[in-house]
């Protein structure tokens, strides 16, 4: 080795002892209660903690934990409207579930989030990038989507951002819990960052693996849809890996974007049992033939009353077609695409994902047909139609 490439293999050296013996240079810091501080400095934040840290650390002493956690893991499943929050003091042991939260609304269908505005929650691994005691939710804990999957499978242009853990109950693609729960969840995710854990763990699974009825559900959703089921049997991978282990696999992504999850256990057979549909006089729906819509416009379409709106008339659409859900269904998510015509009107429905039983989806559609005129899209100043 040459003298040049000696010194700088020493100038190397040294500089990673300067960063292996960092942390044991300033405890201080490590002992500090600075993020705990400045997070107090925010009404809402401050309020949870007056209000809940008590009372959390009374559960974790019922439920023989140390607190405050070191570190916590969070799993949240889309179709069974569940987050659980699990906990640990040392990277060696076990995760230990602390509480189960019900996830209070839900947008879109099954499946990873692919664009911005389709309202879809995503499906992946994730972490926490985000603490907001200023939320218009009251309280938020944002996730790093598009992670390096999405990026690479996601719309280009348009992937979508800002998707929360928060309060408030009501949700266009985040996941949404009630201001109590977020305010404990808070206080949790904060202590954990507080004691060194920056990169706090959020899985979003598509459903629990072990409930047969959500097995079922996802079967059906993936028949003919191989790209989701491969991504779903990916998903299954870390889930058994974690409900094996109790500890986090490693997951890594591939060249096209697909999830690799390493030791993963091998998957049980399942025996899916369907009831064969009832074949009945196909239903006509309004379809209109029309020439050109329009990719790219100036205005997108608005609902009377505008997202809020249109989110409540979806929540009210949800109740009333509950009685048409099929045998053995409690709920069903459905993806839907239509035109909003230049006149404003909704045309041309189709269920593209969710749901194959043809009785509930042309009821779900007859119900759509009948929803209020919007206000059209535009490209310069002219009213046209809009996918």
């Amino acid at each position: 080795m040459s003298m040049k490439n000696l010194l700088i293999f020493f100038f190397c050296f040294l500089m990673a002892g300067v960063v292996l013996a960092q942390p044991a240079d300033l405890p201080a810091v490590k002992n500090s209660n600075s993020f705990i501080d400045y997070q107090k400095t925010f009404p809402r934040a401050s309020e949870s903690f007056v209000k809940k840290e008590d009372t959390l650390q009374k559960q974790f002493k019922e439920k023989n934990l140390t607190w405050p956690a070191k570190y916590i893991y969070i799993r949240s499943f889309k179709y069974d409207s569940q987050l659980e929050v699990w906990v640990k003091q040392d990277i060696k042991d076990q995760f230990k579930l602390f509480k189960t939260y019900k996830v209070c609304a839900l947008a879109g269908t099954l499946g990873p989030k692919r664009m911005e505005g389709d309202y879809q929650v995503p499906e992946g691994f994730y972490y926490i990038n985000e603490f907001n005691p200023k939320s218009s939710y009251y309280l938020s804990l944002g996730i790093n989507y598009p992670n390096e999957s999405d990026k690479i499978l996601s719309d280009s242009l348009r992937p979508g951002s800002a998707i929360y853990i928060h309060g408030s109950c009501v949700t266009v693609g985040c996941i949404p819990i009630t201001d109590e729960q977020i305010g404990e969840l808070y206080i949790l995710a904060a202590h954990a960052k507080n004691q060194g854990q920056d990169f706090i763990p959020v899985h979003i699974f598509p459903i629990r693996f072990n409930v047969e009825r959500s097995v079922n559900y996802l079967a059906g959703l993936t028949k003919d849809d191989n790209t989701l089921r491969k991504f779903a049997e990916r998903m299954e991978d870390a889930y058994a890996y974690f409900d094996k282990h109790k500890q986090l696999p490693v997951v890594m992504t591939g060249e096209k974007g697909e999830y690799i999850v390493n030791d993963a256990p091998a998957k049980k057979p399942r025996i899916i049992i369907e009831d064969k549909p009832v074949k009945k006089a196909p239903v006509l729906h309004r379809i209109r033939n029309i020439v050109a819509v329009t990719d790219a416009v100036h205005q997108w379409p608005q609902y009377p009353g505008g997202g809020d709106a249109f989110m409540s008339y979806l929540e009210k659409l949800g109740n009333d077609m509950a009685p048409f859900l099929p045998k053995g269904m409690k709920k069903v998510y459905a993806q839907v695409e239509f035109v909003i015509d230049k006149d404003g009107v909704p045309v041309n429905f189709k269920i593209i994902k969710g749901i194959s039983e043809q009785n509930f989806i042309d009821e779900l559609i007859t119900r759509l047909e009948n929803m209020d005129t919007w206000l059209p899209a535009t490209l310069h100043d002219k009213p046209v139609a809009k996918k």
